[in-house]
C-alpha cells in the first residue's frame, strides 16, 4: 500500500498583502512516486501564517476518505499549533493561556476538523533549504498568489 504525503507551503507578498497556498501531494510506493496532484490558490489580502494554514486544510480536505498521511510543512506556526498549542486553546474555548482570542479561530478549527477525519503525523522541514518537495510547494504557492499581485506598471 502506498505511503501518502503533502508538502505544504504558503507565501505572502507584503504582510498582509496578496498570498497563496501550495500543497505537492505524493503517493510513494518505498522511493518511487506512484500518484502526484498539486493545489494551489490565494488571496487578495491575508497573511503568511494564513496561507500556511491553507496549505495544510486544502491536502487534507482534498482526500476523499480517511487515511493516513504525512503532512510535511516549513511553518513552525502550523507544526506547533496543531501538534501542541491547540490542545490547550480548545479547553479554553478558543483562547491562548493570556485568555486572548485565538489568532486564526476558524482556520484552526477547519484544520482541527479536517484532521479528525484521518490519521495524521506531522513533520516540519526547514524551508528554502534545497529540499526538492518543499521548494515545489513553494513555487505552488507563489503561483497561487500571482493572480492577487498588483502588476508592475512599465515605466
Amino acid at each position: 500500500m502506498a505511503e501518502l504525503f503533502a508538502y505544504t507551503d504558503g507565501a505572502c507578498s507584503g504582510n498582509p498583502g496578496p498570498g497563496g497556498w501550495g500543497v505537492l501531494m505524493l503517493a510513494m510506493d518505498g522511493d518511487t512516486v506512484v500518484k502526484e496532484r498539486e493545489l494551489s490558490g490565494g488571496e487578495g489580502e491575508t497573511t503568511n501564517n494564513r496561507m500556511e494554514l491553507l496549505a495544510a486544510i486544502h491536502a487534507l480536505e482534498a482526500l476523499g476518505r480517511p487515511s493516513r498521511i504525512t503532512v510535511v510543512t516549513d511553518s513552525a506556526y502550523v507544526k506547533n499549533g496543531v501538534t501542541g498549542w491547540i490542545h490547550g486553546w480548545k479547553r479554553n474555548g478558543w483562547k491562548t493561556a493570556s485568555k486572548k482570542s485565538v489568532k486564526n479561530v476558524e482556520l484552526w478549527q477547519r484544520l482541527d476538523a479536517a484532521q479528525a477525519q484521518h490519521d495524521v503525523i506531522w513533520e516540519w522541514v526547514k524551508g528554502h533549504a534545497g529540499h526538492p518537495e518543499n521548494e515545489r510547494a513553494d513555487e505552488l504557492a507563489r503561483a497561487g498568489m500571482a493572480p492577487f499581485k498588483p502588476k508592475k506598471s512599465k515605466g
